[in-house]
Protein backbone atom coordinates (compact mmCIF):
# COMPACT_ATOMS: atom_id res chain seq x y z
CA UNK A 1 0.00 0.00 0.00
CA UNK A 2 1.52 3.49 -0.87
CA UNK A 3 2.48 6.02 1.94
CA UNK A 4 -0.54 8.23 2.67
CA UNK A 5 0.31 11.55 4.08
CA UNK A 6 -1.21 15.10 5.24
CA UNK A 7 -0.58 18.19 6.21
CA UNK A 8 -1.72 19.73 10.31
CA UNK A 9 -1.54 23.11 11.25
CA UNK A 10 -1.68 23.51 14.42
CA UNK A 11 -2.29 26.62 16.33
CA UNK A 12 0.02 25.86 19.36
CA UNK A 13 1.47 22.04 20.38
CA UNK A 14 -0.76 19.76 20.81
CA UNK A 15 1.13 18.28 23.62
CA UNK A 16 0.14 17.50 26.66
CA UNK A 17 -3.28 17.69 25.40
CA UNK A 18 -4.25 19.37 28.67
CA UNK A 19 -6.79 22.00 27.49
CA UNK A 20 -9.18 22.53 24.58
CA UNK A 21 -8.32 22.53 20.75
CA UNK A 22 -5.17 21.03 21.17
CA UNK A 23 -7.10 17.78 22.76
CA UNK A 24 -8.55 17.66 19.61
CA UNK A 25 -5.68 17.91 17.56
CA UNK A 26 -3.68 15.41 19.74
CA UNK A 27 -5.87 12.51 19.52
CA UNK A 28 -6.77 13.56 15.71
CA UNK A 29 -3.03 13.02 15.20
CA UNK A 30 -2.89 9.86 17.40
CA UNK A 31 -6.08 7.98 15.61
CA UNK A 32 -4.61 9.17 11.78
CA UNK A 33 -0.98 7.51 13.14
CA UNK A 34 -3.00 4.32 13.92
CA UNK A 35 -4.53 4.46 10.77
CA UNK A 36 -1.36 4.88 8.94
CA UNK A 37 -1.64 8.43 8.09
CA UNK A 38 2.05 9.85 7.61
CA UNK A 39 1.36 13.63 9.34
CA UNK A 40 3.23 16.01 8.36
CA UNK A 41 2.55 18.89 11.63
CA UNK A 42 3.43 22.44 11.56
CA UNK A 43 3.20 23.89 14.91
CA UNK A 44 3.14 27.21 16.57
CA UNK A 45 4.99 27.82 19.69
CA UNK A 46 4.78 30.32 22.51
CA UNK A 47 5.39 28.74 25.50
CA UNK A 48 5.22 24.77 25.68
CA UNK A 49 8.09 23.03 25.31
CA UNK A 50 8.94 20.69 21.96
CA UNK A 51 7.45 17.51 22.64
CA UNK A 52 9.20 13.96 21.81
CA UNK A 53 6.02 11.82 22.15
CA UNK A 54 4.88 14.33 18.90
CA UNK A 55 8.22 12.80 16.98
CA UNK A 56 6.83 9.10 18.16
CA UNK A 57 3.45 9.76 16.05
CA UNK A 58 4.08 12.34 13.46
CA UNK A 59 5.95 11.53 10.46
CA UNK A 60 7.76 14.86 10.69
CA UNK A 61 7.24 17.68 13.23
CA UNK A 62 8.35 21.54 12.65
CA UNK A 63 7.88 24.35 14.82
CA UNK A 64 7.38 28.26 13.98
CA UNK A 65 7.47 31.47 16.76
CA UNK A 66 3.88 33.41 17.04
CA UNK A 67 5.14 36.65 15.90
CA UNK A 68 3.37 39.19 18.97
CA UNK A 69 3.74 42.45 19.71
CA UNK A 70 1.95 45.92 18.78
CA UNK A 71 2.30 45.65 15.15
CA UNK A 72 0.97 42.55 14.87
CA UNK A 73 -1.89 43.69 17.44
CA UNK A 74 -2.47 47.01 15.34
CA UNK A 75 -2.84 44.44 11.95
CA UNK A 76 -6.54 44.87 10.02
CA UNK A 77 -6.20 40.97 10.38
CA UNK A 78 -7.59 39.17 13.59
CA UNK A 79 -4.21 39.19 15.86
CA UNK A 80 -4.66 35.55 16.36
CA UNK A 81 -4.57 35.01 12.69
CA UNK A 82 -1.47 37.19 11.70
CA UNK A 83 0.52 36.11 14.69
CA UNK A 84 0.19 33.13 12.84
CA UNK A 85 2.30 34.33 9.64
CA UNK A 86 5.19 32.30 8.51
CA UNK A 87 7.12 32.47 5.04
CA UNK A 88 9.02 29.32 6.61
CA UNK A 89 5.22 27.17 6.78
CA UNK A 90 4.36 28.63 3.41
CA UNK A 91 8.09 27.31 1.81
CA UNK A 92 6.98 23.88 3.85
CA UNK A 93 3.83 23.39 2.23
CA UNK A 94 5.11 23.88 -0.76
CA UNK A 95 7.22 21.22 -1.11
CA UNK A 96 4.49 18.72 -1.95
CA UNK A 97 1.03 18.25 -3.09
CA UNK A 98 -0.40 16.72 -0.01
CA UNK A 99 -4.06 17.82 1.33
CA UNK A 100 -3.72 20.21 4.25
CA UNK A 101 -5.69 20.45 7.61
CA UNK A 102 -6.25 23.45 8.94
CA UNK A 103 -6.68 23.92 12.47
CA UNK A 104 -9.01 26.73 13.49
CA UNK A 105 -9.17 29.68 11.84
CA UNK A 106 -5.94 30.73 13.59
CA UNK A 107 -4.46 28.90 11.29
CA UNK A 108 -5.97 29.93 8.34
CA UNK A 109 -3.74 32.88 6.99
CA UNK A 110 -2.38 30.96 3.81
CA UNK A 111 -5.97 29.27 3.29
CA UNK A 112 -6.22 31.22 0.20
CA UNK A 113 -2.89 31.28 -0.69
CA UNK A 114 -2.76 31.37 -4.90
CA UNK A 115 0.27 29.17 -4.12
CA UNK A 116 -1.80 26.76 -2.27
CA UNK A 117 -4.36 26.94 -5.17
CA UNK A 118 -4.17 23.63 -6.14
CA UNK A 119 -4.06 21.61 -2.90
CA UNK A 120 -7.00 19.93 -1.02
CA UNK A 121 -7.75 22.28 1.97
CA UNK A 122 -10.04 21.03 5.13
CA UNK A 123 -10.93 23.86 7.70
CA UNK A 124 -10.93 21.97 11.07
CA UNK A 125 -14.02 24.33 12.81
CA UNK A 126 -13.49 24.44 16.82
CA UNK A 127 -15.61 27.34 17.40
CA UNK A 128 -17.47 30.68 15.48
CA UNK A 129 -14.78 32.81 16.31
CA UNK A 130 -16.55 35.88 16.16
CA UNK A 131 -19.17 34.76 18.18
CA UNK A 132 -16.57 33.10 20.58
CA UNK A 133 -14.69 36.33 21.03
CA UNK A 134 -17.55 38.57 21.68
CA UNK A 135 -18.66 36.30 24.48
CA UNK A 136 -15.25 37.08 25.78
CA UNK A 137 -15.66 40.78 25.47
CA UNK A 138 -18.99 40.79 27.87
CA UNK A 139 -17.22 38.16 30.16
CA UNK A 140 -13.91 40.63 30.44
CA UNK A 141 -13.80 43.06 33.79
CA UNK A 142 -10.63 44.78 32.58
CA UNK A 143 -11.44 47.47 30.15
CA UNK A 144 -7.99 47.07 27.82
CA UNK A 145 -8.86 43.55 27.42
CA UNK A 146 -12.25 44.21 26.94
CA UNK A 147 -11.26 46.53 24.07
CA UNK A 148 -9.19 43.96 22.59
CA UNK A 149 -11.46 40.99 22.55
CA UNK A 150 -14.20 43.53 20.74
CA UNK A 151 -11.76 45.08 17.48
CA UNK A 152 -10.44 40.95 17.62
CA UNK A 153 -14.12 39.75 17.05
CA UNK A 154 -15.11 42.65 14.24
CA UNK A 155 -11.73 41.46 12.41
CA UNK A 156 -12.59 37.46 13.03
CA UNK A 157 -15.93 37.99 11.61
CA UNK A 158 -14.57 40.00 8.33
CA UNK A 159 -12.15 37.15 8.26
CA UNK A 160 -14.04 34.76 7.97
CA UNK A 161 -14.84 35.08 4.55
CA UNK A 162 -11.81 33.25 3.80
CA UNK A 163 -13.22 29.65 4.62
CA UNK A 164 -15.01 30.04 1.09
CA UNK A 165 -11.36 28.63 -0.47
CA UNK A 166 -11.42 25.98 2.00
CA UNK A 167 -12.53 22.49 -0.02
CA UNK A 168 -13.86 20.60 3.23
CA UNK A 169 -15.26 22.28 6.22
CA UNK A 170 -15.08 19.81 9.54
CA UNK A 171 -17.24 21.09 12.36
CA UNK A 172 -17.53 20.11 16.02
CA UNK A 173 -21.13 20.39 16.91
CA UNK A 174 -24.28 20.40 14.91
CA UNK A 175 -25.12 23.91 15.86
CA UNK A 176 -22.34 25.66 14.03
CA UNK A 177 -22.51 22.98 11.49
CA UNK A 178 -26.08 24.78 10.61
CA UNK A 179 -23.95 28.11 10.78
CA UNK A 180 -21.74 27.39 8.45
CA UNK A 181 -23.71 25.74 5.88
CA UNK A 182 -25.79 29.19 6.06
CA UNK A 183 -23.05 31.00 5.51
CA UNK A 184 -21.36 29.30 2.78
CA UNK A 185 -23.70 27.14 0.74
CA UNK A 186 -21.61 26.53 -2.33
CA UNK A 187 -18.89 24.36 0.65
CA UNK A 188 -19.16 21.34 1.99
CA UNK A 189 -19.64 21.19 5.47
CA UNK A 190 -20.24 17.92 7.73
CA UNK A 191 -20.04 17.52 10.87
CA UNK A 192 -17.42 15.86 12.68
CA UNK A 193 -17.15 15.56 16.63
CA UNK A 194 -13.61 16.13 18.39
CA UNK A 195 -11.46 13.95 18.85
CA UNK A 196 -10.75 13.16 22.80
CA UNK A 197 -8.99 10.73 24.90
CA UNK A 198 -11.10 8.01 26.20
CA UNK A 199 -11.70 4.97 24.51
CA UNK A 200 -13.93 3.73 26.57
CA UNK A 201 -16.18 4.60 29.51
CA UNK A 202 -14.33 4.26 33.12
CA UNK A 203 -16.86 5.34 35.73
CA UNK A 204 -17.28 4.32 38.93
CA UNK A 205 -20.19 3.04 40.63
CA UNK A 206 -21.73 3.97 43.19
CA UNK A 207 -21.64 7.94 45.07
CA UNK A 208 -19.36 10.71 45.66
CA UNK A 209 -19.20 12.96 48.58
CA UNK A 210 -18.83 16.39 46.54
CA UNK A 211 -19.41 18.36 43.31
CA UNK A 212 -16.97 19.19 40.95
CA UNK A 213 -16.36 22.31 38.98
CA UNK A 214 -13.29 22.15 36.34
CA UNK A 215 -11.80 24.16 33.69
CA UNK A 216 -9.17 26.67 32.88
CA UNK A 217 -9.59 29.19 35.43
CA UNK A 218 -7.68 31.75 33.80
CA UNK A 219 -10.25 32.12 31.01
CA UNK A 220 -12.76 34.95 31.79
CA UNK A 221 -15.91 32.57 30.67
CA UNK A 222 -14.30 30.30 33.27
CA UNK A 223 -13.86 32.64 36.15
CA UNK A 224 -17.47 34.01 35.86
CA UNK A 225 -19.01 30.54 35.51
CA UNK A 226 -16.81 29.69 38.75
CA UNK A 227 -18.52 32.85 40.34
CA UNK A 228 -21.62 32.14 39.75
CA UNK A 229 -21.57 28.76 41.54
CA UNK A 230 -19.68 30.36 44.47
CA UNK A 231 -22.40 33.37 44.54
CA UNK A 232 -25.60 31.46 43.63
CA UNK A 233 -25.61 28.31 44.29
CA UNK A 234 -23.55 27.37 46.49
CA UNK A 235 -23.52 30.26 49.18
CA UNK A 236 -26.90 29.00 50.93
CA UNK A 237 -25.68 24.52 50.42
CA UNK A 238 -23.85 22.49 52.73
CA UNK A 239 -22.51 20.53 50.16
CA UNK A 240 -18.65 19.99 49.43
CA UNK A 241 -17.39 22.15 46.06
CA UNK A 242 -14.14 21.71 44.62
CA UNK A 243 -13.39 23.92 41.51
CA UNK A 244 -10.13 22.85 40.28
CA UNK A 245 -8.16 24.31 37.05
CA UNK A 246 -5.19 25.82 35.88
CA UNK A 247 -4.68 29.71 37.49
CA UNK A 248 -7.19 30.45 39.18
CA UNK A 249 -7.57 34.16 39.91
CA UNK A 250 -7.19 35.34 43.17
CA UNK A 251 -10.56 36.82 43.51
CA UNK A 252 -11.99 33.42 43.08
CA UNK A 253 -9.87 32.35 46.35
CA UNK A 254 -11.62 35.55 48.11
CA UNK A 255 -15.11 34.76 47.33
CA UNK A 256 -14.53 30.92 48.22
CA UNK A 257 -12.87 32.23 51.98
CA UNK A 258 -16.25 32.77 53.57
CA UNK A 259 -17.39 29.31 53.10
CA UNK A 260 -15.55 26.30 54.31
CA UNK A 261 -17.21 24.10 52.03
CA UNK A 262 -15.53 25.18 48.63
CA UNK A 263 -12.05 24.38 48.37
CA UNK A 264 -9.77 25.93 44.86
CA UNK A 265 -7.57 23.61 43.66
CA UNK A 266 -4.53 24.76 41.26
CA UNK A 267 -3.11 23.65 38.50
CA UNK A 268 -3.92 19.53 39.09
CA UNK A 269 -2.27 17.39 36.92
CA UNK A 270 -4.06 15.35 34.38
CA UNK A 271 -3.58 12.33 37.17
CA UNK A 272 -5.29 14.39 39.71
CA UNK A 273 -7.79 16.07 38.03
CA UNK A 274 -8.80 12.29 36.39
CA UNK A 275 -9.23 11.27 39.78
CA UNK A 276 -11.42 14.07 40.85
CA UNK A 277 -13.41 13.83 37.96
CA UNK A 278 -14.18 10.30 38.55
CA UNK A 279 -14.44 10.60 42.46
CA UNK A 280 -17.03 13.47 42.44
CA UNK A 281 -20.89 12.80 43.47
CA UNK A 282 -21.23 15.59 40.64
CA UNK A 283 -19.51 16.92 37.67
CA UNK A 284 -21.07 20.44 37.74
CA UNK A 285 -20.56 22.33 34.41
CA UNK A 286 -21.87 26.00 33.33
CA UNK A 287 -20.73 27.96 30.18
CA UNK A 288 -22.51 31.23 29.66
CA UNK A 289 -20.75 31.10 25.89
CA UNK A 290 -23.19 28.27 23.56
CA UNK A 291 -20.58 28.02 20.97
CA UNK A 292 -18.31 24.73 19.85
CA UNK A 293 -18.11 21.67 22.20
CA UNK A 294 -17.02 21.78 26.03
CA UNK A 295 -14.13 19.12 25.80
CA UNK A 296 -14.47 18.97 29.86
CA UNK A 297 -18.20 17.62 28.84
CA UNK A 298 -17.33 14.58 27.11
CA UNK A 299 -14.43 13.91 29.68
CA UNK A 300 -17.16 14.31 32.94
CA UNK A 301 -19.40 11.61 30.79
CA UNK A 302 -16.97 9.07 30.23
CA UNK A 303 -15.41 9.35 33.36
CA UNK A 304 -17.79 11.01 35.88
CA UNK A 305 -20.97 10.21 37.82
CA UNK A 306 -24.15 12.45 37.22
CA UNK A 307 -23.41 15.45 34.92
CA UNK A 308 -24.96 18.86 36.11
CA UNK A 309 -24.91 21.69 32.87
CA UNK A 310 -26.83 24.54 32.01
CA UNK A 311 -28.75 24.16 28.88
CA UNK A 312 -25.46 26.62 26.77
CA UNK A 313 -23.20 23.64 27.91
CA UNK A 314 -24.89 20.69 25.65
CA UNK A 315 -26.40 23.12 22.81
CA UNK A 316 -25.51 21.54 19.43
CA UNK A 317 -24.73 17.88 20.52
CA UNK A 318 -26.46 14.82 21.31
CA UNK A 319 -25.59 14.98 25.00
CA UNK A 320 -28.38 16.45 26.80
CA UNK A 321 -30.07 12.91 27.03
CA UNK A 322 -26.84 12.20 29.57
CA UNK A 323 -27.20 15.28 31.58
CA UNK A 324 -29.06 16.84 34.42
CA UNK A 325 -30.12 20.27 32.83
CA UNK A 326 -30.32 23.52 35.19
CA UNK A 327 -31.07 27.13 33.87
CA UNK A 328 -30.41 29.28 37.02
CA UNK A 329 -29.05 29.09 40.69
CA UNK A 330 -32.47 28.07 42.49
CA UNK A 331 -32.91 25.26 39.89
CA UNK A 332 -28.92 24.43 40.18
CA UNK A 333 -29.28 23.98 43.78
CA UNK A 334 -32.34 21.64 43.66
CA UNK A 335 -30.52 19.35 41.22
CA UNK A 336 -27.50 19.07 43.84
CA UNK A 337 -29.38 18.18 46.65
CA UNK A 338 -31.21 15.87 44.39
CA UNK A 339 -28.19 14.53 42.62
CA UNK A 340 -26.31 14.06 46.44
CA UNK A 341 -28.33 11.15 47.60
CA UNK A 342 -28.61 9.24 43.87
CA UNK A 343 -26.60 6.45 43.49
CA UNK A 344 -25.09 6.25 39.95
CA UNK A 345 -25.55 2.25 39.10
CA UNK A 346 -24.64 -0.04 36.55
CA UNK A 347 -27.50 0.69 34.09
CA UNK A 348 -26.87 3.93 34.26
CA UNK A 349 -22.98 3.17 32.93
CA UNK A 350 -24.45 1.00 30.31
CA UNK A 351 -27.28 3.98 28.78
CA UNK A 352 -23.93 6.74 29.04
CA UNK A 353 -21.65 4.23 27.33
CA UNK A 354 -24.47 3.32 24.55
CA UNK A 355 -24.55 6.72 23.40
CA UNK A 356 -21.75 8.01 24.09
CA UNK A 357 -19.69 5.14 21.55
CA UNK A 358 -21.92 5.80 18.87
CA UNK A 359 -21.52 9.65 18.53
CA UNK A 360 -18.27 10.38 20.02
CA UNK A 361 -16.02 7.18 19.56
CA UNK A 362 -12.73 8.42 18.35
CA UNK A 363 -12.64 5.10 15.72
CA UNK A 364 -15.70 5.98 14.28
CA UNK A 365 -14.91 9.42 14.00
CA UNK A 366 -10.99 8.72 12.38
CA UNK A 367 -13.27 6.36 9.62
CA UNK A 368 -15.21 9.55 8.69
CA UNK A 369 -12.40 11.73 8.15
CA UNK A 370 -10.07 9.30 6.39
CA UNK A 371 -13.28 8.71 4.29
CA UNK A 372 -13.35 12.14 3.20
CA UNK A 373 -9.68 12.27 2.46
CA UNK A 374 -9.55 8.93 0.58
CA UNK A 375 -10.34 10.83 -2.63
CA UNK A 376 -7.46 13.15 -2.39
CA UNK A 377 -4.85 11.68 0.09
CA UNK A 378 -1.38 10.65 -1.68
Amino acid sequence: MPERHLHIISFDIPYPPNYGGVIDIFYKIRSLHASGIRVHLHCFEYGRKHAAELDRICYEVHYYPRKTGLPTSLSLKPFIVISRKSKELRENLQKDNYPILFEGLHCCYYLDDIRLANRFRIYRESNIEHHYYYHLFKAERHIFRKLFFLAESYKLWLFQQQLRYSDFMLVVSKQDTEYLSRKFPENRVKYLPSFHANDHVQIIPGSGNFVLYQGNLSVAENIVAAEFLITEVFRELQIPLVIAGLNPPQRLYSLAAGNPNIRIIANPTDEEMFTLIRSAQINLMVTFQPTGLKLKLLNALFSGRHCLVNPAMVAGTELRPLCEIAENGNQFRDKVSQLMTLDFDVPMIQQREKILMLHHSNIKNCLSLLNILSLYIE
